[in-house]
């Protein structure tokens, strides 16, 4: 369990640094930032912000259902109104078009190009809702929520000594999740895996794969990544560029996280 210690009047907390092998080689102050309040509101706004960005507005041709020799016959021969394609030995021929009531008309309400796609947030409310994301990776009920399987007697957060990101192979990283007691939770995300069901399988999303750990150091490129990148729903992260949607997968709080020790110290330099 973190222990507290009080200097003057600040009150702080200390987390036990664990190696690789599982056994404890101390304790690390933890940062001001876990203490932020949890906003569920805005880590959702943050969430839908950052993936309506990274949607391309489209909209139809102007002239879609509109390129047609198509006109009405008129009345007085017992005929509906609808414009028909002219000619005689064209398969379209006496078949209606133009208008959107009918097979081969235009588009009723086409998507148009002006439509607001990217759901815009201020930048202190994002700033916020990446504090509180970050804070809720200490919370045990938010993880134990989002189906994470903890450890008996586990303390948030994994803080783990740099040695984790000497780890150059995936059985390496194995035994460190086993020796920690979190291979279960990397299990339980290989086992969710399952195929989506309608038409999403044939545009590139065929699979639905559960999020596992999320690895924090702070360095862009160490072994560990190459390590741990082959383990379904693992995810690696350098400190200075989390972001909600790592954090709260969905815009659900509680991301299963462990941080290598001088990450947590980077964070307290950025969020201190």
């Amino acid at each position: 369990m973190p222990s507290t210690t009080t200097a003057g009047a600040e009150l702080k907390i200390s987390v036990p640094v664990r190696a690789v092998d599982g056994s404890v080689k101390g304790e690390v102050p933890l940062p001001s930032v876990f203490s932020t309040e949890l906003r569920r509101d805005l880590i959702r706004r943050a969430v839908i912000s950052s993936q309506t960005a990274r949607i391309q507005p489209h909209t139809n041709d102007p002239m879609a259902g509109k390129r047609t020799s198509a006109m009405s016959l008129g009345v007085g021969l017992d005929l509906a109104r609808v414009p028909r394609v002219k000619g005689e030995h064209n398969p379209a021929s006496g078949q209606g078009a133009f208008v959107p009531n009918v097979i081969g008309g235009r588009a009723a309400f086409p998507t148009r190009l002006e439509k607001i796609w990217h759901e815009e947030i201020n930048s202190k409310e994002r700033r916020l809702a990446l504090r509180s994301a970050i804070a809720a990776t200490a919370n045990q009920g938010l993880v134990a929520a989002r189906g994470h399987i903890l450890p008996d007697g586990a303390s948030l957060p994994f803080v783990v000594s740099d040695e984790l990101k000497g780890l150059k192979k995936a059985s390496e990283f194995r035994e460190f999740l086993k020796s920690l007691s979190l291979y279960q939770d990397a299990e339980r995300a290989k086992e969710g895996v399952k195929e989506r069901a309608g038409r999403g399988k044939s545009r590139g999303r065929r699979w639905i794969r559960p999020k596992s750990i999320l690895l924090v150091a702070d360095e862009l490129n160490p072994p560990l990544r190459l390590a741990a990148r082959n383990f379904t729903g693992i995810e690696f992260a350098e400190v200075s560029s989390l972001n909600v949607e790592r954090l709260a997968p969905g815009g659900h709080p509680g991301r299963l996280t462990v941080w290598t020790e001088s990450a947590l110290k980077k964070l307290d330099e950025i969020y201190g």
